[in-house]
């Protein structure tokens, strides 16, 4: 079989001249974009460390309870946060929020739009469904190397690489909600003379909102497992922490952050989880 690997296909050679290109011509860009994105991360933090920590705490803990209208799940979510105060990990837990909530929202003002041009255009989504699959499937580290020679160390290139893992799961279920959509409802608001704009807005989102807010959920929670892999290109956050405990062999401090990480996903996942049937609070 030496033949079949005498010639082989110049695939590493490609990436790299196209990251090289991209590197020579486009770097005022992604320069720029670095800029934007890490103003974003930092206003985000600033709102997060500016208070004492007890008074964030209560108001995440108030607006648990306005989102779910449940003493339970903002009893919890208080108890949760100051065992969080308590380890000593609260800098490091209000970093890794802001960078999840960054990147969520930057998956979210793509993939749902994305979301809904896939399922309006069959043609669109045949396009977008080998590269969603490559998204999800190749390994992380692969795509950390252009984002670090293009954003360089930081927060930026962790929020990258987060919404690049993340960013299929907003647009496959936002697309499964909008297509879930009862054929019925849809003739129904055509027949009273919709438009399709109406339809999308009064008939067909509403109906996705439960597949569209599981999306977020799923953001989060993908967003949160990148946060060692971002720790390793130089973001800042609960990841540093996990890695530190890693090199060091450290049972007790890994177990500390990972908790934490433990900790912040169930409050997040608790507090957006939103179902169709209305589920339990």
């Amino acid at each position: 079989m030496d033949w079949l690997t005498d010639y082989r296909i110049p695939i590493g050679y490609w990436a790299k001249t196209f990251v090289d290109g991209l590197t020579d011509h486009g770097q005022w860009f992604f320069d720029y974009l670095s800029f934007l994105l890490s103003k974003v991360i930092d206003a985000i933090l600033f709102v997060f460390e500016a208070p004492p920590p007890i008074v964030v705490v209560l108001a995440i803990t108030a607006i648990a309870y306005l989102l779910r209208r449940s003493l339970l799940v903002a009893f919890l979510t208080l108890v949760g946060l100051l065992v969080i105060v308590n380890q000593g990990y609260f800098t490091e837990t209000v970093e890794t929020l802001s960078l999840v909530l960054a990147s969520t929202a930057v998956c979210m003002a793509i993939g749902v739009p994305f979301g809904i041009a896939a399922a309006r255009r069959a043609w669109v989504y045949t396009i977008m469904r080998p590269i969603l699959d490559l998204m999800q499937t190749i390994p992380t580290f692969v795509y950390l190397i252009p984002a670090l020679i293009l954003f360089g160390l930081g927060m930026v290139p962790g929020l990258i690489a987060t919404v690049i893992f993340s960013i299929p799961a907003p647009i496959r279920l936002t697309r499964l909600g909008i297509i879930s959509t009862p054929p019925s409802l849809v003739e129904a608001a055509e027949a009273f003379g919709a438009t399709p704009s109406q339809v999308l807005l009064k008939v067909e989102l509403p109906f996705a909102l439960p597949q569209i807010m599981a999306g977020l959920t799923q953001t989060i929670m993908l967003s949160l497992s990148m946060v060692v892999i971002a720790a390793l290109v130089g973001a800042s956050g609960l990841g540093v922490p996990v890695v530190r405990a890693l090199n060091t062999v450290n049972i007790a401090k890994g177990f500390e952050a990972g908790l934490c990480i433990v900790i912040l996903a169930i409050i997040l996942d608790r507090m957006f989880r939103i179902s169709a049937a209305g589920e339990d609070k």
